[in-house]
């Protein structure tokens, strides 16, 4: 099966697109089709050796479409022209003039009136008229359809100022609905302006040369001034500066950028002269993977979509027979006067259509994703977004996740009398010929100074590990060891005084090795991974939210106890393999219902994928988590879990009132139609309006800035 996508001009509306699948249903060799009314963009799933009948089957149905990509494609053209607005104009005055002279007295059916109606509906009117004869033809009933009846079925009855008011109030509303749209789907595009065409790179002469960013090859040397922005995804070699990394991870101050530190494609470079080498091309690096990411999402539709989508199947035909039944019992069974009757059944007819109970979804979904993006939490697909706020338990890995990941040295405890510095010194040199992540920690102490200046190690002699105990080497003719708790004990120094140093440190969640020689114990250095700064915050905001909180980690029970209680997690689970992760996470999702779990999206996959929703944490440029997450937070910030699930909560309460809107107004203005009180004009407006009204409100979403409480 091939996927070949396509740009429609003329493709921004749920009415377009329940008119395509009709017709390319039909098509044989055509699969599924996915449909991205913001950007106009449809994917088709197909058998077929040529794309030709796909692009016949949509010009029979009057839908403007190019190969993406394509040397003449629209999708980037103007929503609204200048011409639009002109004609707009001069038809609405051609209408309003035939609306003034019936009303001073002029019969509706005089050659002026006639004449300025007919105008104005052929000015704004064709391409409404056109699609209605299309929908006629493929049996379709969707708003143009309904509108053609509504208009037609006014000049019959001589209501011609209405029939041109009705048209032009039609076109205005459709064309305020497009620039609406097109400010949504700008949200998405605003993300992809921020990547500079151009790159500076450096040639193998050595000279720079701007070339374009497309043209610069993983490995290549790139160049960025200060006040730049920088061009593609590297890791930086030569200079200092700070750079705004809020396209990407949301963060609102700008971070500190040395050697071996990575940069992103559309963050800006603030201060100093980077030289980073690249290590994506232009359609890989992350910024494009989180804008391919929110452009699939759009296809995925969210719950109260598709219930929206199974709704509007049923409503739109059942609305039409009443209209009918409306215009035909009265005068046939009861003996009323056909014109008022068939006169309110148009008035039905024009609001039948549920335009504004349709695109309501997409919009609000649309602009939550965007906003998301914003915080730099990366959503794949409306299902997520709308099913956070149904979340009442959160599972937590504890290292990369709660913690930073890394050990770091917490404390030098002396046992005898000797300078703190100095014993640092000596486990340093013992364990810099270690591999082990403690000794690695312990080594990067003693080296990193406050001052900055390098500090050398001591030489050595005889290094050898102690496998599952420590190391041991010689210094200046001494053997020193550096020991965990059961070495100590083994070589028979662990005094009481030890022994109270050693549980002390490990009650505290941290993991204790000594320093000593052979017979005496030297100092007691404590290592841990530390807590983020911004944890203990984020589950504070969790709980806010109502959503308990477990920790879920393989270290040891006393480790996990103690980071919980730093933090303020209400659960700690300890001593898990990942396969008891996964049992978990299926206890509390039977005792809960939504559960969310927060790892590093790769060593907690199997916890990720079974729970509710999955969440990777600091995943800035790395293709696995962003791929595999259900969400991706795109830094090391947890407090954009609770922000997340905030806008989860928004993202449904905008989804409820514009549904609550879409269909109330309809039922207030049945209610005027029946009692004879509301008029074809100002049907049309109120259908329209209801349009936009849900538009505008979905995107308020676009305004989201960070979590409030539920």
């Amino acid at each position: 099966m091939k996927h070949s996508t396509f740009i429609i001009s003329n493709m921004d509306c749920p009415t377009e697109e329940a008119l395509i699948r009709k017709r390319l249903g039909a098509v044989q060799g055509i699969g599924d089709l996915a449909f991205n009314l913001i950007d106009r963009r449809l994917t088709v799933a197909h058998t077929l050796d040529d794309e030709q009948p796909i692009h016949d089957a949509l010009r029979e149905i009057g839908m403007k479409s190019q190969p993406e990509g394509g040397s003449n494609c629209e999708a980037d053209t103007p929503a609204v022209s200048r011409k639009m607005w002109v004609m707009m104009a001069v038809a609405g005055v051609a209408a309003l003039s035939a609306e003034i002279l019936a009303w001073t007295g002029t019969a509706e059916n005089s050659p002026a009136v006639i004449a300025l109606a007919l105008f104005s509906i052929a000015t704004v009117g064709s391409s409404t008229l056109k699609k209605g004869w299309i929908a006629l033809k493929t049996f379709t009933l969707n708003i143009n359809f309904l509108m053609c009846v509504a208009v037609i079925g006014a000049v019959a009855i001589g209501e011609w100022p209405e029939a041109a008011v009705v048209i032009f109030l039609f076109a205005l509303a459709e064309l305020i609905e497009t620039l609406s749209l097109e400010r949504a789907k700008n949200a998405i595009r605003g993300l992809m302006a921020m990547t500079p065409e151009t790159a500076t790179v450096r040639l193998d002469s050595g000279e720079w040369h701007e070339v374009a960013a497309s043209d610069v090859q993983v490995g290549q040397t790139v160049r960025v001034k200060p006040g730049e922005r920088i061009p593609l995804d590297g890791v930086v070699t030569v200079g200092s500066s700070s750079v705004n990394q809020a396209p990407i991870t949301g963060e609102s101050i700008p971070v500190a950028k040395v050697a071996g530190d990575p940069v992103f494609a559309g963050t800006l470079n603030e201060r100093g002269m980077l030289e980073f080498r690249v290590t994506a091309n232009k359609g890989n690096t992350t910024l494009a993977r989180i804008i391919r990411s929110v452009q699939e999402a759009q296809g995925q539709r969210a719950p109260t979509q598709r219930f929206v989508d199974q709704f509007a199947r049923y409503y739109t035909p059942a609305v039409v027979v009443f209209a009918v039944l409306v215009a035909a019992v009265p005068p046939l069974l009861f003996g009323a006067a056909f014109e008022p009757w068939f006169y309110k059944a148009l008035i039905m007819l024009v609001i039948a259509c549920p335009c504004a109970l349709v695109i309501s979804t997409p919009v609000t979904v649309v602009s939550g994703l965007a906003a998301a993006a914003r915080l730099g939490i990366l959503v794949k697909g409306g299902v997520h977004l709308e099913n956070g706020r149904l979340i009442k338990v959160v599972a937590l890995d504890k290292t990369g996740t709660l913690t930073h990941g890394k050990p770091v040295v917490t404390d030098v405890i002396p046992l005898v009398e000797q300078a703190t510095d100095a014993l640092l010194q000596l486990a340093a040199s013992v364990d810099a010929h270690s591999e082990h992540p403690v000794a690695a920690a312990i080594t990067s102490a003693w080296q990193t100074s406050a001052d900055g200046s390098p500090r050398l190690l001591l030489p050595i002699t005889s290094f050898e590990s102690l496998t599952g105990r420590g190391a041991k080497a010689v210094i200046d003719g001494q053997l020193y060891y550096v020991s965990n708790h059961r070495q100590v004990e083994e070589l028979g120094i662990c005094g009481l005084h030890v022994e109270e140093v050693l549980m002390r440190l490990e009650e505290e969640g941290k993991t204790a090795v000594v320093l000593s020689t052979k017979n005496v114990p030297l100092c007691v250095i404590g290592v841990a991974d530390t807590v983020r700064e911004h944890s203990a915050e984020a589950i504070r905001q969790l709980h806010a939210l109502g959503v308990v909180s477990v920790m879920l980690t393989g270290d040891n029970q006393t480790t996990a106890s103690a980071i919980a209680a730093q933090v303020g997690i209400d659960d700690a689970r300890g001593n898990l393999l990942p396969e008891e992760k996964l049992a978990v996470i299926d206890d509390l999702i039977r005792r809960y219902g939504k559960v969310g779990m927060v790892g590093d999206g790769i060593n907690d996959a199997p916890a990720l994928a079974k729970a509710s929703i999955g969440f990777a944490m600091g995943t800035a440029g790395t293709d696995t988590a962003i791929e595999t997450a259900d969400v991706a937070l795109m830094d090391d910030d947890l407090r954009k879990l609770p922000h997340f699930i905030q806008l989860s909560c928004d993202t449904s309460r905008v989804l409820r009132q514009n549904i609550t809107l879409a269909i109330g107004i309809k039922a207030i203005f049945f209610v005027l139609a029946l009692a004879g009180k509301a008029t074809l004009w100002m049907a049309v407006f109120a259908d329209m309006g209801a349009s936009l009204i849900v538009v505008f409100n979905g995107m308020r979403l676009l305004k989201v800035t960070g979590a409030t409480n539920k």
